[in-house]
């Protein structure tokens, strides 16, 4: 994951996500950069403009609690189904994440 937030850094920054700026911020973190990992990262990355996929990305928000349920039960009403919390799927999120790779 570090190579990821390595590469956002640069281009939160500013600055060119390359070989050489990439294993160099990997470097000042404390990470020792492994080359095949740098440059897979380069190459799934190439033609993806991340700003853009960022400005896109949906925004995750943490599920809400749920409700506690009711102590007792009136009579004469037939039990109603729970509904299905709105929340997004590991699978809808891992699309999401795909996207970043071209």
């Amino acid at each position: 994951m570090e190579y990821v937030y390595g590469a956002l850094l640069l281009n939160a920054a500013g600055k060119p996500i390359d070989e050489k700026a990439l294993s160099g911020l990997l470097t000042a973190a404390g990470v020792s950069p492994d080359a095949a990992r740098v440059k897979a990262l380069l190459a799934s990355l190439e033609g993806v403009n991340l700003t853009e996929v960022l400005a896109k990305a949906e925004t995750f928000a943490a599920p809400a609690p749920a409700a506690a349920a009711p102590a007792e039960k009136k009579e004469g009403k037939g039990e109603k189904k729970e509904e299905e919390e709105k929340g997004v799927s590991e699978e809808e999120a891992a699309e999401g994440l795909s996207a970043l790779f071209g």
